[in-house]
């Protein structure tokens, strides 16, 4: 792309220690625990951003309206009947601590979130089967999935007075986009396929052509051992804040104790694998002392 169309293109390194300290900065930024270092290395990009422009336009919002996520290609996830980003329930409630799960049913309340999410979908005049699924979940990944990134990008940007637009937001766009039949949407058999074939005389074959890949986290030993020792001190902590929500020896065993364990299935979307998942968990300790949050349990 670069040497296509001639670009001033900058390269921003962030290295494992700056993305490991930036898990405060970038908590502080949402407001709450998120995306562990998915949110830190865009916050960190962005505050080298901001050095050169106060204007950015991001992509963000195109793999939404254009189904270019794995979830719409997965079996498991297709066929799944609930939330693609909820298959993993069983895993989700073994963090839970035991007043938690006396007072929360998960299954329950994600299978009525899930049923009101789906009643809202709109599919007036559409009677494929193939197209009233995709529309479900495209429809899903905007109104759900989609939010949180754009929040994130919004929040992350925004801590450092950086404006960022996303023009795949464009309703007139999202609105023409989301009634696109499937086979025309997926067309080449590709992610995104219309949309690619719509940049086919503009972008270099081998980019217009490549695999998806999707937005980059690290799996960098380095990192793993940073987020691995900080969250091993806060379960040894007694006075830790996430035992007033979490399972202090689930997370020993289950989560530091192993490393090729079901917890390497994708926490969020293609995103979170266990390096995130211990980043995240330290989010959330992070977040309910800075904040001075009040769990209340009601009996």
């Amino acid at each position: 792309m670069k040497e296509n169309f001639d670009l001033n293109h900058k390269y921003i390194v962030i290295d494992n220690d700056s993305l490991y300290e930036a898990l405060y900065e970038a908590m502080i930024a949402r407001d709450l625990p998120s995306m562990a270092d998915i949110d830190s290395s865009l916050y960190l990009f962005f505050k080298y951003v901001k050095k050169d422009v106060t204007c950015a336009l991001s992509g963000e919002y195109s793999d939404e309206i254009f189904c270019g996520y794995p979830l719409f290609y997965r079996e498991d996830t297709v066929n799944a009947n609930t939330f693609p980003w909820s298959i993993s329930l069983d895993l989700r409630e073994g963090l839970l601590n035991k007043k938690l799960k006396e007072k929360i049913n998960l299954k329950e309340y994600i299978e009525k979130e899930y049923k009101e999410a789906l009643a809202d979908v709109p599919l007036e005049e559409t009677t494929n089967e193939k197209d009233i699924l995709m529309k479900k979940y495209s429809y899903l990944s905007m109104f759900y999935f989609g939010l949180n990134l754009l929040t994130r990008t919004d929040r992350m940007s925004m801590a450092h007075s950086l404006e960022v637009r996303v023009p795949f937001t464009d309703i007139d766009l999202v609105e023409y986009v989301y009634n696109i039949p499937w086979e025309i949407k997926n067309y080449g058999g590709h992610e995104k396929g219309i949309l690619r074939e719509a940049f086919k005389d503009v972008l270099p074959e081998e980019v217009l052509y490549r695999k998806k890949s999707p937005y980059p986290k690290t799996f960098n030993e380095k990192y793993s051992k940073l987020v691995e020792d900080t969250l091993r001190k806060i379960v040894e902590n007694k006075d830790c804040r996430i035992k007033e929500i979490l399972d202090i020896e689930f997370i020993k065993k289950e989560i530091l104790d192993k490393t090729n364990d079901e917890f390497t299935r994708p926490w969020f979307g293609q995103l979170m694998l266990r390096p995130q998942l211990m980043a995240y968990i330290i989010q959330i300790e992070m977040w309910l002392r800075e904040y001075n949050i009040e769990i209340q349990i009601e009996k």
